[in-house]
C-alpha cells in the first residue's frame, strides 16, 4: 500500500502554556530536560532518556510503559524512539523540540543503527509539533539551528539524484522527476537565505529554518522517497562513525559531508560554507587522517551498504 505522509500540526507557543492532562509517556534527552524543566508541567506517568538507536535498545526500554500520550522532548534520537514508541503502541505523539537540529521531528521514518549503516523504518509523523522560539533561540549556538544541513543537504543530494539519471541509475521509484528538482533548489535557496538570521538565534530566521524543513520533508513525502536531499553527503556521515563513533551530533558529520561532496561534485562550495558556519556548524571537528580514510573507503562503503547511487560511489569524482 502507497501511502502519503502529511506534516503535524504546529503550535507556535511558549512551553509554559502547554495544558496537557492526559497521562505522559515521556522520551526525553538529559540536557533537553534541564533546559525546560522550569517551563514544562506534564503529568508524567512514565519516562526514559534514550542513548542508543536500535530497535533492540528501545524494545527494551518499553518496559513497564505507561501514558495515554507519549511526548518526545530533546533532539533526533528522542524524536525518532519517541516514534518508534508512539506506533508500535498506537499512540498520540507530541514533539517538543528544544533545538532545531534535525528533520526527524516531522518526519514519518526512525533512523536506526544497523551493521554499521543508518536503515530507515516506517513509524510515523508526530500528530503535534511545539515549537516555543524563545526555548530554541537560547539553545546551544552549535545545535540550535543545525537542521540546516538536513536542508542544504539539497545541494548535494539533488546533485545525486540527477547524476544517477544521467548515468541510468536511479533505482525502481526513485526516477528523477524534474519538477521536484526545481522545487529543492528554491527550497535550498530559502535555507542559505535564512542561515545567518537562524544561526544568531533571530526568531523570525528561526521559522523560516522550521519552514525550509518542513517544505523539505514534504516534498520528500509527496515522492515517496528522499533522493532529492539524501545523498553522498548523508552516506560521509554514515561512514565515518565507523571511526568516530556513535553519538555525535548529526550536523558535525553531515556539515562536513556536505562540503566534502559537494567539492567532488565540482561544485562551488563557498557559500555552503558562509551557511553552514553561519549556523555555528563545526566543519574541523572531524580529525583529517579520519576524513581521508573515510574518503578512502566510501565507495566499498555505499556498495556494501547498497546505497543509491551518487558521488560517493565513484572514487575520484568528476574530474
Amino acid at each position: 500500500m502507497k501511502r502519503l505522509w502529511n506534516l503535524p500540526k504546529v503550535d507556535l507557543m511558549p512551553l509554559t502554556e502547554i495544558n496537557e492532562k492526559r497521562p505522559v509517556a515521556l522520551v526525553y534527552s538529559g540536557p533537553a530536560w534541564q533546559a525546560v524543566e522550569n517551563r514544562l508541567h506534564l503529568p508524567v506517568a512514565w519516562k526514559r532518556e534514550v542513548f542508543e538507536a536500535s530497535i533492540e535498545n528501545w524494545d527494551h526500554l518499553m518496559e513497564g510503559f505507561n501514558g495515554e500520550v507519549v511526548y518526545s522532548l530533546g533532539g533526533g534520537l528522542t524524536a525518532d524512539s519517541a516514534k518508534y514508541f508512539a506506533a508500535k503502541i498506537g499512540l498520540p505523539l507530541v514533539v517538543i523540540p528544544t533545538a532545531l537540529s534535525v528533520d526527524a521531528f516531522i518526519t514519518a521514518a526512525s533512523g536506526i543503527r544497523r551493521n554499521g549503516c543508518v536503515y530507515y523504518v516506517e513509524t510515523k509523523t508526530p500528530e503535534n509539533l511545539i515549537l516555543d522560539l524563545d526555548v530554541v533561540a537560547a539553545a546551544p549556538a552549535a545545535i540550535r539551528a543545525a537542521g540546516v544541513t538536513d536542508v542544504m543537504s539539497i545541494a548535494t543530494g539533488s546533485w545525486d539524484w540527477k547524476f544517477a539519471h544521467e548515468q541510468g541509475r536511479n533505482p525502481t521509484g526513485m526516477e528523477f522527476i524534474s519538477w521536484v528538482y526545481d522545487n529543492s533548489q528554491s527550497i535550498l535557496q530559502g535555507v542559505m537565505d535564512c542561515a545567518e538570521a537562524a544561526g544568531r538565534g533571530d526568531r523570525q530566521g528561526l521559522k523560516s529554518l522550521y519552514d525550509c524543513l518542513a517544505m523539505e520533508v514534504q516534498l520528500c513525502n509527496q515522492i515517496g522517497h528522499a533522493r532529492p536531499e539524501e545523498g553522498s553527503e548523508h552516506y560521509f556521515a554514515y561512514c565515518v562513525e565507523q571511526f568516530t563513533g556513535p553519538g555525535w551530533p548529526h550536523g558535525d558529520l553531515v556539515g562536513p559531508g556536505i562540503l566534502l561532496m559537494a567539492e567532488r561534485q565540482g561544485q562551488d562550495t563557498h557559500a555552503y560554507e558562509t551557511a553552514l558556519r553561519s549556523c555555528h556548524i563545526p566543519l574541523d571537528r572531524i580529525p583529517p587522517e579520519v576524513v581521508r580514510r573515510t574518503i578512502t573507503q566510501l565507495p566499498d562503503y555505499c556498495r556494501k551498504h547498497a546505497l543509491p547511487f551518487g558521488i560517493a560511489h565513484v572514487p575520484e569524482g568528476i574530474v
